[in-house]
């Protein structure tokens, strides 16, 4: 091989790495555009809500007493307050020897 070979050789392989190289910059920027960002989050968001309902919907049908108590108690720690309300009103009409006087001043 002469020199002119080589030359012609070399330019051919790094014409090829540029147009290898300029592919990849031109699939870079497709991938960070707004949109495609945008509709990637959407899909993401879309597949995740589906697996994590599949998953809940495996998870009752194999423990729904355990799925049924956690889900009670998270009731009752949400509305704890209305509650334990509830609670004390009752012991006190419960534990009240003289009914004719209310709990409260309002009657």
């Amino acid at each position: 091989m002469n020199g002119t070979e080589q030359y012609r050789l070399a330019t051919a392989r790094a014409e090829q790495k540029k147009a290898r190289f300029l592919a990849s910059v031109s699939a870079a920027k497709e991938r960070v555009k707004p949109r495609r960002l945008k509709r990637d989050i959407k899909e993401k968001a879309a597949s995740g809500i589906h697996n994590g309902r599949s998953y809940v919907t495996d998870k009752v049908k194999q423990q729904p007493v355990a799925v049924g108590a956690t889900a009670t108690a998270i009731l009752i720690y949400l509305f704890r307050r209305p509650i334990s309300a509830l609670f004390k009103r009752t012991y006190v009409r419960i534990t009240n020897r003289n009914p004719e006087r209310a709990e409260t001043d309002d009657g």
